[in-house]
């Protein structure tokens, strides 16, 4: 087994030593019950990095079982709310003080640039932990007069709701944002008084594992937070169907979103689902061509466009076309590639071989469809699971390449010339997770807005992100939002109380 180059911090190195990484199961760090194991791959070096447990149900059914006595019988289901709220605010500090050690643990993990996991993955992170921490003072209910037209006229009643938390919750993230991510599920979970079964993706694990530590060094009550690793089909499958699981809340593919809610229904668990996109930039005939280039090259390949929201279909009117796409594929040309340890790198390898393999047949695909290719569309020539940044030009847009979420640095440009033709062309699509406008019309994008079918509508940016704002998609794109208040809410029962004075 092979290590990272000196460089990295003594922590992260420490923690990276141990090879050999255990789950968070009430407060105990524990093996498998059957003691299999899974390989973790450093996607830049193609080399092993360690091992993590592959859970059994009967790990699952122990994480779940010691989560809902910690919620029905321990101090957690007792603890005022601002004894959550501190507990949160204190985590947020821990996370902040390591936030060097998680930024590389998950540019070692995952591929991604440490110094852009740092201000982005990891702050939004610890910002999204203090902001839900407040909220846990602020869950209310309200008293409401009733009528009772059927009661005598000397009958008096009272009736009031409460909030309650829903009770265990299955937490499943994606490996694009392993950190971050778990950061989204568990701040509103923690702050609405759930308790956590957290699966991280099976790729990207490292994060949530040091995560849980910081969760023990901050004195949460055992069994509140528990962590188990393993991939989807044996661990996942056994999670979302456990019968005491009150809440699933997934990030990733659609196709995955659609299993675990016909799942969820068995048991009446409630869900929130944030799966695919095929995001739609539409820049409009006045807008900065140069503007529209480098909005397009963040959109696109911003973590190496394996983003949910990623811009992959930019609208150009015709006018602008070929002066943006040109530009833009200069902007491609000049990406330096590296590890996510290289501080010069700035866009890493894709997350693992199956990736990898995943996003060169769609290139292919879209080379035999007849898409001018404009730049890239190959395998980086280095170690690694690179893939250089590729554009395609197209007047279809009903090409696969256009109408399937990639998850890797592909974009098709496509020209349009009237408004009303290109909204038509961007709302087709069976997703509708985000879009972007790029124009100085103001006028104009307000009409757009209330056009376009996507749960996010960016102006003149693409992928901005603060945890006051819900995120979350229309049709296919899923069910629910994550951060702002919205999310709490989906971690909360609502209960009606009436009474015969």
């Amino acid at each position: 087994m092979t290590h990272e180059p000196a460089g990295i911090e003594q922590k992260t190195q420490a923690f990276l030593d141990r090879q050999n990484h255990r789950m968070l199961i009430d407060g105990q760090w524990v093996d498998a019950l059957k003691n299999k194991r899974m390989q973790v791959v450093n996607p830049a070096e193609e080399t092993v990095i360690g091992s993590i447990p592959s859970a059994h149900s009967d790990d699952v059914n122990k994480a779940v079982g010691c989560a809902k006595a910690a919620l029905e019988q321990g101090a957690w289901g007792k603890m005022r709310p601002s004894g959550r709220q501190n507990l949160l605010l204190k985590l947020a500090d821990l996370i902040e003080r390591d936030a060097r050690i998680i930024a590389e643990l998950e540019a070692i993990d995952n591929g991604k640039s440490a110094a852009i996991a740092q201000a982005v993955d990891i702050g939004l992170g610890l910002e999204f932990f203090r902001y839900m921490a407040g909220w846990a003072t602020k869950i209310e209910g309200s008293t409401l007069d009733v009528s009772m037209p059927f009661a005598p006229p000397e009958a008096d009643f009272f009736a009031y709701t409460r909030r309650e938390p829903v009770g265990v919750v299955a937490a499943i993230i994606p490996w694009n944002f392993p950190f971050l991510m778990a950061c989204w599920k568990l701040a509103p979970a923690l702050a609405a008084g759930c308790t956590v079964v957290l699966k991280p993706a099976e790729q990207t694990s490292l994060s949530a594992l040091y995560l849980g530590e910081l969760i023990a060094e901050a004195n949460f009550p055992d069994g509140v937070v528990n962590i188990v690793t393993g991939d989807g089909q044996s661990t996942g499958s056994a999670l979302i169907t456990h019968p005491d699981i009150n809440k699933i809340s997934f990030t990733g593919s659609t196709q995955v979103g659609q299993l675990i809610g016909r799942a969820a229904m068995d048991n009446m668990a409630r869900v929130t689902l944030e799966l695919g996109g095929k995001s739609p930039m539409i820049v409009l005939e006045d807008c900065d061509p140069e503007k529209a280039a480098q909005g397009a090259a963040v959109a696109i390949f911003f973590n190496h466009g394996q983003t949910c929201s990623a811009g992959s279909r930019l609208y150009v009117h015709r006018s602008i076309f070929d002066t943006v796409v040109n530009r833009l594929a200069e902007l491609a040309e000049a990406i330096p590639m590296g590890p996510g340890l290289d501080p010069a790198a700035q866009m890493g390898p894709l997350v693992s071989q199956v990736q990898l393999d995943r996003v060169c047949h769609y290139i292919e695909t879209g080379c035999q469809e007849g898409a001018r290719l404009v730049t890239g569309g190959e395998r980086a020539d280095r170690k690694g699971y690179y893939v250089k940044p590729t554009i395609f030009a197209s007047e279809d847009d009903s090409l696969v390449i256009a109408r399937e979420e990639i998850f890797g640095p592909v974009l098709v440009a496509i020209p349009f010339d009237d408004v009303d033709d290109v909204v038509e062309r961007a709302n087709d699509s069976r997703y509708g997770l985000a879009a972007s406008i790029w124009s100085n019309d103001l006028s104009q994008v307000q009409r757009l807005i209330p056009r376009l079918k996507a749960g996010t509508v960016w102006v003149n940016g693409h992928n901005m992100l603060d945890s006051n704002v819900p995120f979350g998609g229309y049709k296919l794109s899923g069910v629910g939002r994550d951060m702002g208040k919205q999310s709490l809410d989906s971690y909360l029962e609502t209960k009606s109380v009436f009474m015969a004075l």
